[in-house]
């Protein structure tokens, strides 16, 4: 008989983040499908009591640790938080999101306590008494279901994959754990952040709509002249005013290499493909790109695909994309930014 441990901790303003309410449906579910097993909640944080309560209605038991000593992000305290947690609960499976801290943190604890872990868990399920999960290798084109007897086994859960957990918030009663930081582990501290402002950041990982810029956009156009400053003006007033998240395919970040005029804005980190990144959205747009498979390959867990392409038979409309508008993207941008605008 497992018992399922759901570990997280608070965002700044003392809340739980959409990717920990996602973790928390996977281990939910999990917990009905295996018998006998008991569920509990682990937060760390300055304060938890508010997150404990908007969970509440999960009817698990609640552990917390917290103190200033656990509000920043540090290794050594949030190391040493979940390690508490995971103890006192007696957990034999913990369940967690993939946020830096815990991405950072867990693998240590995982030694600690004499555990294992799996990271990039895309899927969880029970057979029996048995837990299952399914991870991506590769690149995330590899995907393998695995089993370990070795408890307790961490599982660190990746955005986007399950839906947020949707119960009632109610007056939780959470029991504090105890956790003496020696002052050894309190060198690190966080001096203050620095966020990009609303119209420089590009990546939004919880934005329902993933905008693709190609190579296109930087080559010439009919008049036989490049408008890049155009089209990072068609491209960042849609970001601003639709609120989605910047993508780039392969051709278009490196063109900064070659010395070619390129978007000011794009960098690696915006790659989307088989040496990029493949984004969690539910609906995706490309603009001015093949649709090459090694791009494409990126899109697996984009839900709906739409791309603008005045090529006819392009890589997305062989099957890759559900609609294709054979167009002018920068006319089509321009007209969409305008009637965005009038609301």
């Amino acid at each position: 008989m497992d018992k399922l441990l759901f570990l997280t901790h608070t965002e700044a303003n003392g809340a739980l983040s959409p990717a920990a309410k996602q973790a928390l449906n996977a281990a939910v579910t999990l917990g009905k499908s295996l018998p006998g097993s008991t569920l509990a909640v682990g937060v760390w944080g300055e304060s938890v009591q508010a997150a404990a309560d908007s969970v509440a209605g999960c009817g698990a038991t609640f552990f917390g640790v917290t103190g200033k000593d656990f509000g920043a992000p540090r290794y050594a305290s949030d190391a040493a938080a979940a390690e508490a947690l995971i103890r006192k609960s007696g957990a034999t499976v913990v369940i967690a999101p993939a946020s830096s801290r815990i991405s950072r943190a867990l693998p240590g604890v995982a030694v600690r306590v004499g555990g294992r872990i799996e990271t990039h868990v895309a899927a969880l399920s029970a057979t029996g008494e048995k837990v299952q999960v399914k991870r991506w290798y590769y690149r995330q084109r590899l995907q393998a279901t695995m089993s370990r007897t070795q408890r307790p086994w961490c599982l660190v859960v990746d955005a986007g994959v399950f839906d947020p957990w949707q119960g009632g918030a109610a007056k939780a009663a959470v029991e504090a754990v105890a956790v003496a930081l020696p002052e050894g582990s309190k060198r690190t501290r966080t001096e203050g952040l620095i966020a990009s402002s609303a119209g420089a950041q590009t990546i939004r990982p919880d934005a329902e709509l993933l905008f693709v810029a190609g190579a296109g956009w930087t080559k010439k156009q009919a008049d036989g002249q490049v408008h890049v400053k155009e089209a990072e003006q068609h491209i960042l007033g849609f970001l601003e005013k639709s609120r989605a998240s910047l993508g780039g395919s392969k051709s278009l970040v490196d063109l900064s290499g070659e010395g070619r005029e390129v978007l000011s804005f794009m960098t690696h980190m915006n790659q989307v493909g088989q040496t990029g990144s493949s984004p969690r959205h539910k609906k995706g747009l490309s603009t001015c790109c093949h649709g090459e498979e090694p791009h494409v390959v990126g899109w697996r867990f984009i839900g709906e695909r739409r791309a603008i392409n005045k090529d006819a038979a392009c890589g997305w409309a062989r099957g890759k994309a559900d609609v294709v508008y054979v167009a002018d993207a920068f006319e089509v941008m321009a007209k969409v930014n305008e009637l965005l605008a009038k609301g």
